[in-house]
This record gives structure tokens, C-alpha cells and sequence, in this order.
């Protein structure tokens, strides 16, 4: 039977609920393997790390994924609910959207399709890729022993082709539809807390931003074309026809941004891009946003140029016109640790790897191994405390601050250091192993990709 270690059990004894008694010990098996396998993430690879290679009833692990009963909303509301305790109880949570491909291939993978890859595409490069998109919300929050943003992935929700719906008779979802019930779900469940939404140009879409505007802040680009209207007059007494949505045409952004009477503010703005401090200008002002057939919608909109033109001129909008500039910029920035996030969890927790072929295998691992990223965090949280992360450093790399690859690291070393969670037949023969050779073989164990 297994036995986990005291931190380990008590932050996942809150999703004991989700699961009936026998499936849950299979799950917690699955969750330590898949914490300490090396290379692909699959249930084998789990169970082998585990020592249960000879483990006669190995279908009831695959049965966790493929058949078994549990909500993975309920499970995403929980580790929302440890995340928000643990890094951010108390002001404004700022949260993280974006989609990524997930490169799968195979006739019995029925809802991939093909997609445009934005690891490999640039602007004059094209580049398609065969897979399953998966739309991520991910908290942004200062995890304390690196000393920045991450990006903990909480609710990930496979986003069919529109050829999976086709074939099934059902009404395609948009992106951004996706998008508009996610976050009126996670509005629900925190609904004292104030969140702001910061997002790419893809969830820039007046149908997205009235629908939830309300209830969330949306933080995304802007085009520099887009139709800017001063708000509608008030409607005079015994004006006839219906009330209209906008008033006089504005200038576009990118007509501002060429005027010469335009008044730029110098502001210098933290951690811009893996940057210690960059110099910038911008301007800002208020203005409704509205198309041909579509909602308006009010919105702050912040016009960014460089100084030294390392960057071209680009605008942000914010549905909260009583935002400052300053701080709708802080809030975009963020944004770039969801990337990071995506990155890692291929390259430490072997997004890409996993191999089940059932629907309902395939809904559950990817947003079950994007979870292992945040729960990583908390464990090291709860290992940590107050102490310095140890980070892994050498005489050609001199690394200053804490990664992701240091934490998990730390992770697995605490669950090495247990040998109470083995659960193959302890044999009584017993040889003598130098501790140097063992810490380097802990070590490799631990950072291995």
C-alpha cells in the first residue's frame, strides 16, 4: 500500500472527495509516478518508476483516465481554491488565457486537426501543425523562492476541430466562446475577488469583451486600425428610432501614434520581458470600440512606442476605463509567463508524451499534467516555507535565481528521500554505495528531463 509523505498528503487529500476509496489510491499512485518518471509521461512509465512493473491489475491504473467517475471541473475549482490560499489570499488576481497545440497524430485521435503552430510560425513563415488545442487558464502570481511571475495552470479545456463537430452534428465552439464560459465559471466560483483576464489578439473579440465585462477585466491587444467612437449622445425627449450605440468617428491608433501633436509620457516599466527595467512611451485615453453588427464596447485603449524603436508601436485595451496606464501595462507583461509555463511543462513534465487513445483519456491527462505544475509549486511551498530554494549552479553557469527545473527537482528529491513510498518487495540483500555516487545519482534522477 502506498504510503505518502505528510506534505504530499495533506494537499491532496482535498481531492480525496472527487474520487470513490479505490480509485483514489491508483490516482495518488499515477500522481507521485508521474512526479518522478523521467522522459514520457505515460501510465507505464508511472507504474515502472513506482515498482510495479509486475503489477498483475495494471488496467485498473489506465481505468483512472479512461472510465472512471470524476469531474475534472470540480478538481480544477479545488487546486484553484490551494493556489489562491497559498500565493495571492488577498487583492486582485490577475490570471492568464492562451491556447497551445498539443502535437498528436493518429486516426484514433478524433478531435486534433490542423492548426497554425505559434512555436514555428513568424510573420512571413507559415507553419501548420496536426494536434489538439487546448485553451489554459493559468493564475499569475510572485512565487517567492524565484523572485518572479509564473503562470500556474488551474483550468484546461480541450477545444475540438471544427471537423470533429461536423462529423458529430453538433455546433462548432469558437475560441473565444470557449473563452467567455471559462470565465464566467471561475467568476462564480471566486466571486469576491476582482480578476483581471490578460490575453493575447486572438481574445481581442467585441463579443467576448461584452459578454463578460461585467463580471471580469480584459486585458489584450489592440489593432492600430480599429474603429474608435466617442460615446453616444444622450438620447433627447421625444427622439424617435432606436438609441444609438456610438457617437463622433476617432482618430484610429495608428493615425495618433503619426501625429505629431500627439503628447507621449516617458515611463519606465519593470520586468519587461525577462528585462530588469525598459524605457517606453505612451499615451491613453477612453473611447467606445464597435464594428458593423457587433456589441460597443467602452474601453481604455494604451498606445506603447520605444524611444529607441526596438519595438514596434503597439496599444492594449482594458475593459476597466478607470485603470492606469501604468498598471494595465504591468498587467500585460504577466502575460509572458504563461509561454514560459508552456514550455516547461513539455520539457520537465512531458506534455507531447502521453499515448491514450480514448476521448475521454485524452480530456483528462494533458489538463491533469498542466495541474502537476501547479501543484509542484504548492508542495514546494510547503517544503520551503521560509528557506531559500537550493539551486543548481556550476562553474560555467551561474544561475541567480530559481526555475521551475530547481523546484520540481527539489520535489522529487523529498519523495526519493522517503522510502516508505516504494512499493515493490523490499529485498534483504543490502550493499554498500559511496554517498557521493548516490547524491549524483539522486541528483540525475531529479533533474532529469
Amino acid at each position: 500500500m502506498l504510503t505518502l509523505p505528510l506534505e504530499l498528503a495533506n494537499l491532496i487529500v482535498a481531492f480525496a472527495p472527487l474520487f470513490s476509496k479505490p480509485v483514489f489510491k491508483h490516482a495518488q499512485v499515477l500522481l507521485v509516478g508521474a512526479l518522478l518518471a523521467p522522459g514520457k509521461r505515460t501510465v507505464t512509465s508511472a507504474l515502472r518508476v513506482m515498482g510495479l512493473c509486475n503489477e498483475a491489475h495494471f488496467q485498473n491504473y489506465h481505468r483512472v483516465l479512461n472510465r472512471a467517475l470524476w469531474s475534472g471541473l470540480a478538481a480544477s475549482r479545488i487546486l484553484l481554491t490551494l493556489l489562491v490560499r497559498a500565493f495571492a489570499p488577498s487583492g486582485v488576481l490577475v490570471m492568464g488565457l492562451d491556447d497551445t497545440i498539443e502535437r498528436r497524430r493518429g486516426d484514433q485521435i478524433a478531435a486534433k486537426g490542423i492548426y497554425r503552430d505559434p512555436v514555428r510560425s513568424s510573420h512571413s513563415h507559415f507553419v501548420k501543425a496536426s494536434g489538439l488545442r487546448w485553451l489554459c487558464l493559468m493564475l499569475l502570481v510572485e512565487i517567492p523562492w524565484a523572485g518572479r511571475c509564473w503562470a500556474l495552470p488551474f483550468l484546461t479545456v480541450l477545444c475540438p476541430s471544427e471537423r470533429y463537430h461536423t462529423e458529430r452534428g453538433r455546433t462548432h465552439q469558437k475560441l473565444t466562446e470557449r473563452a467567455q464560459q471559462m470565465l464566467l465559471l471561475v467568476k462564480r466560483w471566486l466571486p469576491e475577488r476582482e480578476l483581471v483576464i490578460t490575453a493575447d489578439s486572438s481574445f481581442a473579440a467585441l463579443e467576448l469583451l461584452a459578454a463578460v465585462r461585467e463580471q471580469v477585466t480584459m486585458v489584450t491587444r489592440l489593432r492600430l486600425d480599429a474603429a474608435l467612437y466617442e460615446p453616444a449622445p444622450e438620447r433627447q425627449r421625444g427622439q424617435m428610432g432606436r438609441p444609438r450605440k456610438k457617437g463622433r468617428r476617432l482618430p484610429t491608433l495608428k493615425q495618433v501614434a503619426c501625429d505629431p501633436a500627439t503628447e507621449w509620457q516617458s515611463l519606465s516599466v519593470e520586468g519587461w520581458y525577462g528585462e530588469a527595467a525598459r524605457a517606453i512611451e505612451l499615451v491613453s485615453g477612453t473611447c467606445l470600440w464597435y464594428h458593423t453588427g457587433m456589441p460597443a464596447v467602452a474601453i481604455r485603449w494604451v498606445l506603447i512606442r520605444d524611444p529607441v524603436g526596438k519595438f514596434q508601436t503597439q496599444a492594449l485595451l482594458s475593459t476597466k476605463l478607470s485603470a492606469e496606464p501604468q498598471q494595465i501595462l504591468e498587467w500585460f507583461v504577466l502575460r509572458w509567463a504563461v509561454e514560459v509555463t508552456f514550455e516547461e511543462a513539455r520539457a520537465h513534465l512531458g506534455v507531447e508524451t502521453q499515448r491514450q487513445w480514448s476521448e475521454k483519456a485524452i480530456a483528462r491527462t494533458t489538463p491533469c499534467l498542466l495541474g502537476l505544475y501547479s501543484l509542484t509549486a504548492l508542495l514546494a511551498a510547503s517544503l520551503l516555507k521560509e528557506q531559500q530554494l537550493p539551486i543548481r549552479r556550476a562553474a560555467w553557469y551561474a544561475k541567480q535565481s530559481a526555475t521551475f527545473s530547481d523546484t520540481i527537482a527539489l520535489v522529487r528529491r523529498y519523495l526519493w528521500s522517503h522510502h516508505h513510498f516504494q512499493m515493490s518487495q523490499i529485498s534483504s540483500d543490502m550493499i554498500k554505495v559511496p554517498r557521493s555516487l548516490v547524491e549524483r545519482l539522486t541528483e540525475t534522477l531529479c533533474y532529469a528531463a
